[in-house]
């Protein structure tokens, strides 16, 4: 038994309050320690954080997504990885992408609804499709697999959610569940842990797909000339 935080509703909403979580039946029980609504502190928040860390699935199909990046984008096909998303799961998704480009791996974000305006045709057929939607069920997430199909109906799609049973899931290739963490947030309604838990996702593709294609200090530097970084890696690449 462990405790982490959780929302439980009140008669005029929901009150963040500790709860005993027994991993083995995977369900929660409330500690009534106050009445009263508390403060989320500065630990509290940091708990949350790590806690919804530790509870990403170990076994989600981490090397079915590794795969289809390294076959469409490094290999004969030089395609490219494509990601997406609404929102605050956007802004994760342009973090990935432009990680992704940094380290060895073309990619570009592609919003949503101005691909229903057009960008649409940024798409390519060796391109490969990672999308991000926390519900599983972002209206404009489902239209542009529809439409991107619709142009390639073989284009690999990989999905990061936090619900296994959403319409998204039965729409692509491969599926990163985020473990579904309550939000940090004392409304339980803005992306907070679930972004982190995004992110945290988006890192084990990146790294992992740098250690299979062997990149290097040198590459790194041609991508990252500015800056600290690029004056690091360029020292770096001279000492290899």
């Amino acid at each position: 038994m462990c405790t982490q935080w959780g929302y439980v509703r009140t008669g005029i909403g929901f009150t963040l309050k500790r709860v005993l979580y027994n991993p083995r039946a995977n369900n929660y029980k409330q500690v009534m320690q106050k009445s009263q609504t508390q403060d989320i502190s500065i630990n509290d928040i940091l708990a949350a954080e790590m806690q919804a860390i530790q509870s990403i699935p170990q076994d989600n199909d981490y090397e079915g997504a590794i795969q289809i990046i390294l076959k469409h984008i490094h290999s004969e096909r030089k395609g490219r990885l494509i990601t997406s998303g609404m929102g605050k799961a956007g802004q994760i998704a342009l973090n990935i992408a432009t990680t992704f480009s940094s380290t060895g791996t073309p990619a570009y974000f592609l919003h949503p609804s101005e691909a229903q305006h057009g960008d649409l045709g940024m798409i390519c057929p060796d391109d490969v499709l990672l999308v991000i939607s926390n519900s599983g069920k972002t209206r404009e997430i489902i239209e542009l697999i529809t439409l991107a199909r619709r142009m390639h109906p073989d284009l690999p799609t990989i999905l990061i959610t936090g619900h296994e049973e959403s319409p998204l899931v039965g729409e692509v290739d491969v599926v990163l569940y985020t473990g579904n963490p309550k939000e940090v947030c004392p409304l339980g309604l803005t992306p907070t842990t679930s972004t982190t838990v995004m992110t945290v996702l988006g890192d084990i593709l990146v790294v992992q797909t740098m250690q299979r294609i062997g990149f290097c200090h040198k590459e790194y530097a041609l991508r990252h000339h500015g800056g600290y970084l690029g004056s690091m890696s360029r020292q770096l690449s001279a000492c290899k």
